[in-house]
């Protein structure tokens, strides 16, 4: 099973679209699923004011962990990973015309655009494929 059909598992079991991103891939972040799940939980519903979107900061969580170097005296690594972060960004807006919840969810007078599982299976898929695809 992919990592895309593992957060929609996630997703489908009641975790927020933040947790089935993130904690599908606890296994390359050397983390507990527990510990992944309870870091994530605020950034569910686009941080809860549907903002960002949930999965895409899981996305963009998972890629700042691999791509920082985590050198707490001298980091150098800041500028590589916003580089990353807005590649991936853009690439998910490429694909949603939109990383903002309330606007992925659509509204009153405005369309839906993406469904929550949709952004799930969205955000793994990408990140999988930056990070983890057969070179």
């Amino acid at each position: 099973m992919g990592k895309k059909e593992e957060a929609a598992e996630r997703h489908s079991k009641g975790f927020n679209c933040t947790q089935a991103v993130v904690c599908s891939f606890c296994d390359e972040l050397n983390i507990s699923e527990q510990e992944a799940f309870k870091l994530a939980e605020g950034f569910g519903f686009g941080m809860g004011a549907k903002e960002v979107c949930g999965a895409v900061s899981g996305m963009l969580m998972v890629a700042s962990y691999l791509s920082s170097d985590g050198n707490l005296d001298k980091p150098a690594t800041k500028q590589k990973t916003y580089k990353v972060m807005r590649e991936l960004q853009e690439e998910f807006f490429n694909k949603n015309t939109s990383i903002y919840c309330r606007e992925l969810l659509g509204g009153p007078g405005q369309p839906k655009l993406r469904s929550c599982r949709g952004c799930v299976e969205d955000a793994a898929e990408i990140l999988e494929a930056k990070f983890f695809a057969e070179k």
